[in-house]
């Protein structure tokens, strides 16, 4: 019998990766292809990128030299790009990199099977073409037929962009908005309960802009989360990374009326200055975000809000920078992401002039403080109340678990390790920046 070959991945970025990442290795699966832990016994090493964050391009090919030695030691250990940075830089990677055999774009991933044989002829692969077929027609469900899994998952439904926002390569890298057929998405989900999953996190780049094929016409994403919250045994539905010209009537009262979906929601607004929001192509203002957080707080009152901010954007002044602060005071958040700006190689922004680094790096300070002065706040009306928390791992200490509550947060508690996968009542007794500590209610 042929012993498996071994599959290591190591994923960068967001969520969706993290799902895709899961794909591929199902994918490969069908070559015989077991994940491994070990980057040292791998027969494979795929690198899933991502385009978002600073020098995303040079972090990558900072890691492949740190696999050089691996592969000299080991000349049949095939090496892999794949994911947004592949997309955009596949061909430079070829040339920059000859060690490496394959570079595929995010949405041929069906194709590596087909490029995984053409490796093993000693040929290299590229594939950064956005082909017609869904991609997701041709992606095994998982690893294994019936592999048990995490009790969080997540699931893809849309991918790409139609908003092309001027710091961003997302349109770029993943393509034109496009949805999966609800009745797919259905059953993935029922699928992956039955391999013990409770709570599903719905992915897109912009995932409130799904508008899949139903039986009965397009579903919007709120009619996509009524038809999961009737799955016997999911308990719990989230949904990331929404943009606000996409919040409708019917998903801001999905908020209120469906109970499986959970009161937190990521909605980045990137800047309080109409002036900036203008210069980012967001196509909303100030005062419609402002608006917009007051309808969801009226149909959920306790729901926790994240963000997205962009500090030093070009064109950028302190009185710009000014309104953000006020925008972040006004709304108050649960949690959110700030970064300095950096130009991306092909989007409208990277040929403005920029704000001076140090500019940059005072104003991020500010904002930051800020937002963990907010969040520090959110964690702390948190003790004494008793939330129901989703136990998924084990935690650092002797008879420790770790969950999730509702609105996102680690919690710590002692609990018996046979209750893995369940949702218990918990008290909150003591707040961390990034966590909770509880006790059995």
């Amino acid at each position: 019998m042929t012993a498996p070959k071994k599959l290591f991945v190591k994923t960068y970025g967001c969520q969706m990766n993290v799902y895709d990442s899961e794909r591929m290795a199902g994918a490969l699966a069908e070559r015989g292809y077991e994940t491994t832990e070990d980057q040292a016994e791998a027969d494979m090493i795929l690198l899933n990128t991502c385009h978002i964050r600073e020098k995303a391009a040079e972090k990558v090919y900072s890691e492949l030299g740190r696999l050089k030695p691996l592969k000299t030691a080991k000349p049949d250990l095939k090496i892999g790009v794949a994911g947004c940075v592949a997309q955009a830089e596949g061909e430079e990677i070829m040339r920059r990199q000859p060690m490496v055999d394959l570079v595929v774009g995010p949405q041929a991933y069906h194709r590596l099977p087909q490029l995984e044989d053409q490796v093993q002829t000693g040929a290299r692969a590229l594939d950064t073409d956005f082909p017609e077929e869904d991609k997701f027609d041709h992606l095994p469900p998982a690893r294994g037929p019936k592999a048990r899994r995490a009790p969080s998952a997540f699931l893809t439904v849309q991918e790409g962009c139609d908003k092309f926002c001027a710091f961003c390569v997302v349109p770029y890298t993943r393509g034109a908005e496009v949805s999966r057929p609800a009745e797919r998405l259905l059953a993935e989900a029922r699928d992956l309960v039955e391999r013990g999953v409770v709570e599903v996190t719905l992915l897109g780049q912009n995932v409130n802009a799904y508008h899949g094929a139903g039986p009965d016409g397009d579903w919007t994403l709120a009619r996509l989360i009524r038809e999961m919250a009737r799955i016997d045994g999911l308990e719990r539905i989230r949904f990331t990374t929404s943009h606000p010209r996409d919040m409708d009537d019917d998903l801001i009262a999905a908020h209120g009326e469906v109970d499986k979906l959970m009161p937190y929601l990521h909605l980045p607004v990137q800047a309080g200055s109409d002036k900036v929001l203008k210069a980012m192509n967001r196509q909303h203002t100030a005062e419609d975000y402002f608006r917009l957080i007051d309808r969801i707080r009226d149909a959920r009152p306790d729901i926790a809000l994240s963000g997205d901010f962009i500090v030093g954007f070009p064109g950028e002044t302190e009185a710009d920078f000014q309104d953000t602060l006020h925008l972040v005071r006004e709304v108050t958040y649960a949690q959110a992401y700030s970064f300095k700006y950096s130009a991306r190689p092909g989007t409208p922004a990277a040929e403005r002039t920029e704000v001076p680094e140090d500019e940059k790096s005072d104003r991020l300070a500010r904002l930051q403080a800020l937002l963990k002065e907010q969040q520090e706040a959110f964690q702390t009306s948190m003790i004494g109340k008793t939330l129901p928390v989703l136990l998924e791992k084990p935690g650092r200490e002797d008879g420790q678990l770790v969950g999730k509550s509702p609105y996102l947060q680690a919690v710590h508690l002692q609990a018996d390790a046979a209750l893995m996968g369940q949702i218990v009542d918990a008290r909150v007794v003591e707040t961390r920046t990034n966590s909770l500590a509880a006790v059995r209610a």
